[in-house]
């Protein structure tokens, strides 16, 4: 195995995982022209088959027996979420670069262990925070870089909808570690957080608010809900107000709206007729692959490091210590373990 891109044309790329996320890695692999899609790797026979059938590849349910056999450049898994350790272990063991979904981990050993081993290894190790190829979130970043907002003082992140787990957490791990990649990419470092949630429902601790303090002097907040529904118009809303102007996000690909300090008139951007692209959300897997294996090809690091994953996990047990402990706990950007 090796942890660096070939020359060849085609890479060579399996895929580990049958669900519903896993079919959108399923049809970017297999439509793009300089991917060979060699495998689909799933644990029920007759799944993975269908699936694998329906993109032209070959069925495993044998992770081994799939890198042994097929010898791929790079691994992408996308599993449910608490299943996501051992199979990534695996890969990573047989010293395979590999692309995962979120979280990384529900437990910071396990997320500190697999960055730990694939840092050994010199493997290419990438995570899929999609939400940072929204043509709103792409137009966020660039007026924050470009000074439009001036110094930005406060920023929130609020996505609900529904969900159930038998893990108490779930929607803090597996679906806000989304807002925590997406505070820190766009408003700077989360200095420290202070939490409460709720088991109302009796979904575990399904319904949080997190306030936030970021390094750079700004606050903010995270709300985040598997009590809500996704049918809601701005189930998802990210707002970053700085002292010259106010960035909105609604619903990720939806609509992005920048509106300068004291003027009545704003900027907005939202999909034209013909623009199917920009406004369907699973397209943002598409551009985030397409970086991937530019960056995969050219020997560079991952546009989205693994290392991003174990951070929002960092964030999610600050906040869970904060709720238990009744007090604000801070967050420093701790050096990733590699040895």
């Amino acid at each position: 195995m090796t942890s660096t891109s070939p020359d060849r044309a085609r890479l060579r790329i399996a895929l580990i995982g049958t669900g519903g996320w896993s079919a959108q890695h399923a049809r970017y692999l297999a439509g793009n022209p300089e991917v060979d899609l060699v495998a689909i790797v799933g644990r029920t026979p007759e799944k993975t088959a269908t699936r694998a059938a329906a993109f032209g590849t070959t069925p495993y349910t044998d992770l081994g027996a799939m890198l042994d056999a097929q010898h791929p450049d790079l691994v992408v898994l996308s599993l449910p979420n608490q299943l996501h350790v051992a199979p990534t272990m695996q890969v990573i063991e047989a010293g395979v670069p590999l692309v995962v979904e979120k979280p990384l981990a529900f437990e910071l050993d396990e997320a500190e262990t697999m960055l730990r081993e694939a840092a050994k290894r010199g493997l290419f190790f990438a995570i899929d925070f999609n939400h940072r190829w929204a043509k709103p979130v792409r137009l966020a970043k660039a007026a924050i870089e470009a000074g439009d907002l001036g110094d930005i003082t406060f920023a929130s992140w609020r996505f609900g909808g529904e969900g159930s787990s038998d893990h108490p957490q779930a929607n803090l791990i597996e679906t806000q570690c989304h807002g925590f990649d997406m505070l820190e990419y766009l408003a700077g470092p989360i200095a420290s957080v202070m939490a409460e949630m709720t088991d109302m429902t009796g979904k575990g601790l399904s319904t949080h608010a997190i306030s936030l303090r970021f390094e750079q002097g700004a606050v903010g907040s995270l709300i985040g809900s598997y009590d809500s529904s996704y049918a809601y118009q701005e189930t998802h809303r990210v707002e970053i107000n700085g002292t010259q102007g106010r960035i909105l996000i609604a619903d990720t690909v939806r609509r992005y709206e920048f509106q300068r300090a004291g003027s009545e008139t704003a900027e907005v951007w939202q999909a034209g007729y013909f623009n199917d692209r920009d406004r369907e959300f699973h397209r943002t897997l598409d551009r985030h692959m397409d970086a991937v294996l530019a960056a995969f090809r050219a020997g560079d690091p991952p546009p989205v490091h693994a290392e991003a994953g174990l951070r929002a996990l960092q964030l999610a047990h600050a906040s869970i210590q904060s709720f238990e402990r009744g007090r604000r706990v801070a967050t420093p950007i701790s050096e990733i373990p590699t040895t």
